[in-house]
């Protein structure tokens, strides 16, 4: 690992040079291009730089043991040297860190696809909630979010909900919610007090603007303009401008209704339509890329049950890192930090045992 860092110090002091050419300067294309590298190498260097640091201290420091000093000064050098040791593992762990292959998603913002599964209208409550909590935990972090779709029920759940959240990071943190999410709880229409068991579809994809992996025919998509619908006759729109795009090639068909533009509805539809074709491209990687690209623990398939929410024992279990919180009413107003910051801990881990291996 650390003849790569070695290579990366020389490549970061060689863009410095560039830097200061008046030819480069003056190329505003060239000159963005190296100061956007310059700036992705900076942290990795001067982490290298401290470990250097740490490594020349304990060389000094033993050359002075060699000089046999008195007993006092003996002790300040071994001193030294512990804290120079205890520095060498620590930046040595945060070196590893940053080496570690990064997801090229981390920075997008998402989609969130929220469906129910079974339990019928239970199951579509439930999708409410979630929608809640997330919609919460990116307020939390001073996220924004839109909702695309919706398709509501009498009760106030979702049959389905899709929305994005735009943010620093987003996808980051939030590619870990992809999964089944069960739910235990009494339902408000169950007389007799029985606990029901239900199941909410999540799917986080990263979105994307214009990348190699999704090109977008016009004469393989079909659009359909309908008239929008909501529960209980709200939202309803007097003019057909929900919008309905369906992909030929790969049979996926998008809707969009949240908008009263017919505009906007069909800009938002290709915007999921792309993060659809995009993670379907994304799962044909060869296996082996697709591992160094995922950064999900577990598969992240959306059969995986990965979390349970039991009402009655006020506990969220998520079952890929067997983590238990009884906070399942802070959880759901979207405190979601203390599950997703285990999660990418898990993640780290993992991906340091693989590097460890090579």
């Amino acid at each position: 690992m650390f003849n790569k860092v070695a290579l990366i110090e020389n490549r970061y002091e060689e863009i410095n040079i560039k830097l200061t050419d008046p030819e480069i300067i003056s190329d505003q294309e060239q000159y963005t291009k190296l100061m956007k590298e310059y700036s992705e190498l900076t942290e990795i260097v001067e982490k290298f730089r401290e470990y250097k640091s740490y490594k020349k201290t304990i060389e000094d420091s033993e050359e002075m043991l060699e000089e046999k000093p008195d007993k006092e000064l003996r002790e300040m050098i071994m001193a030294e040297i512990e804290q120079a040791q205890a520095g060498i593992e620590k930046t040595t762990h945060e070196l590893k860190l940053l080496m570690m292959p990064k997801d090229p998603n981390d920075e997008r913002n998402v989609i969130i696809e929220i469906r129910g599964g079974a339990g019928g209208d239970e199951a579509a409550l439930f999708s409410g909630v979630l929608f809640r909590m997330y919609t919460m935990y990116a307020e939390s972090r001073n996220w924004t979010y839109d909702i695309i779709d919706a398709n509501e029920t009498e009760l106030g759940g979702f049959k389905e909900v899709v929305f994005s959240i735009e943010g620093k990071g987003a996808y980051s943190r939030l590619k870990y919610e992809s999964g089944v999410h069960r739910v235990q709880r009494v339902p408000t229409t169950e007389s007799g007090g029985r606990i029901h068991t239900s199941t909410v579809t999540v799917a986080v994809l990263p979105e994307v603007d214009d990348v190699p992996e999704v090109e977008i025919n016009p004469a393989d998509i079909k659009v359909d303009t309908y008239r929008a619908s909501g529960a209980g006759g709200q939202h309803v729109n007097k003019t057909s401008s929900a919008i309905r795009i369906t992909h030929f090639p790969s049979g996926i068909v998008v809707t969009c209704q949240d908008q009263r533009s017919q505009h906007k509805n069909k800009e938002k539809a290709m915007r999921v339509l792309k993060a659809k074709l995009y993670e379907i491209a994304q799962a044909n990687l060869d296996s082996s890329v697709a591992e160094n690209r995922r950064s999900q623990v577990g598969t992240g398939d959306r059969s995986e049950r990965i979390r349970t929410y039991n009402y009655p024992q006020g506990r969220v279990t998520d079952h890929r890192i067997n983590l238990t919180l009884y906070k399942i009413d802070q959880i759901l107003d979207g405190d979601l930090d203390d599950i997703i910051g285990a999660l990418i801990t898990e993640d780290q881990a993992r991906k340091l045992a693989n590097i460890d291996k090579r």
